[in-house]
C-alpha cells in the first residue's frame, strides 16, 4: 500500500488493489483558516471522520461520492472497527467525542487516532488489539502532547509511527511542533517525501520507529 499525509491529521491510504481511504479531510475557510494546506482532492472510496470539527470533517470538500464512516463500517474489503474515545481528558465535556480507527491493509493492522485528547485505558488499548502502523497527534492543546503521544505509542507498542497534528508553516493552530515528540521518542527518521510504500513484509523487526512524512498538500 501507499500512505500519503495530505496535512493535519488528513491520510490518504492506497491498498494495492486500488481501494482507497481519506482520514480526516480539513476545510480550508475552517475556524477563520488557520489551515493553509491546500485541500484534499483525492478520489476516495471511503472517508474515515474521527470527529465532526470543520478541521477534521470535510467531506463535502473530496471528489466523487465516497462511503463516510464517523464509526464501524466496511469500504470494498476493507472491514473498519471504530472504538469510542474522547477529545480531551474530561471525558468529552470540553471539545466531544473522538473515533478511534483500527483497520487492516494488505496485512497491515492500522490505527488512526483522530483526535486523542487523552491517554488509553488498558481496556482501550486491549480493544484495539496488534497494531503495526499508528497514527498518532503530537501537538498538544487540542490533543496528546509529546509526552501523551509517546505513553499512547508505548500502551500500543506499533512497530512504525507515523505523528499528525502538529505546528508546520502551514497550520497557524496553537500547537506544538514534531520535534518533543521526535526527542521523547528516538529512533526516528524523516522520509524526506509525503508519500510512503508499506507493505507487512518491510516493517521493522523492532519497533517503534518513528516516520515523519511532509505534508502533500
Amino acid at each position: 500500500m501507499k500512505i500519503k499525509w495530505n496535512g493535519h491529521a488528513s491520510f490518504t491510504i492506497t491498498a494495492d488493489d486500488g481501494t482507497v481511504l481519506v482520514t480526516d479531510p480539513y476545510d480550508p475557510s475552517g475556524y477563520g483558516g488557520v489551515l493553509k494546506y491546500d485541500p484534499v482532492k483525492d478520489q476516495a472510496d471511503g472517508v474515515l471522520v474521527s470527529h465532526d470539527h470543520a478541521d477534521h470533517n470535510w467531506v463535502e470538500g473530496l471528489p466523487g461520492s465516497p462511503a463516510v464512516l464517523k464509526g464501524p463500517g466496511r469500504v470494498k474489503e476493507i472491514e473498519v472497527k471504530g472504538l469510542e474515545t474522547f477529545h480531551d481528558e474530561s471525558e468529552g465535556s470540553e471539545r466531544g467525542p473522538n473515533v478511534v480507527f483500527s483497520f487492516a491493509v494488505d496485512g497491515v493492522n492500522i490505527c488512526f487516532l483522530g483526535d486523542l485528547g487523552h491517554r488509553l485505558s488498558q481496556e482501550q488499548a486491549g480493544a484495539l488489539g496488534s497494531v503495526d502502523l499508528l497514527m498518532v497527534p503530537v501537538g498538544g492543546t487540542f490533543t496528546v502532547d509529546a509526552r501523551g503521544a509517546a505513553d499512547v505509542v508505548g500502551a500500543l507498542n506499533p512497530k512504525v509511527v507515523i505523528p499528525m497534528h502538529f505546528k508546520t508553516e502551514k497550520c497557524d493552530l496553537p500547537i506544538a511542533g514534531v520535534e518533543d515528540f521526535l526527542e521523547k521518542m528516538g529512533n526516528a527518521k524523516r522520509i524526506g517525501s509525503s508519500e510512503v510504500a508499506v507493505s507487512a513484509e518491510g516493517l521493522p523487526a523492532a519497533g517503534p520507529e518513528v516516520w515523519v512524512l511532509d505534508h502533500a498538500c
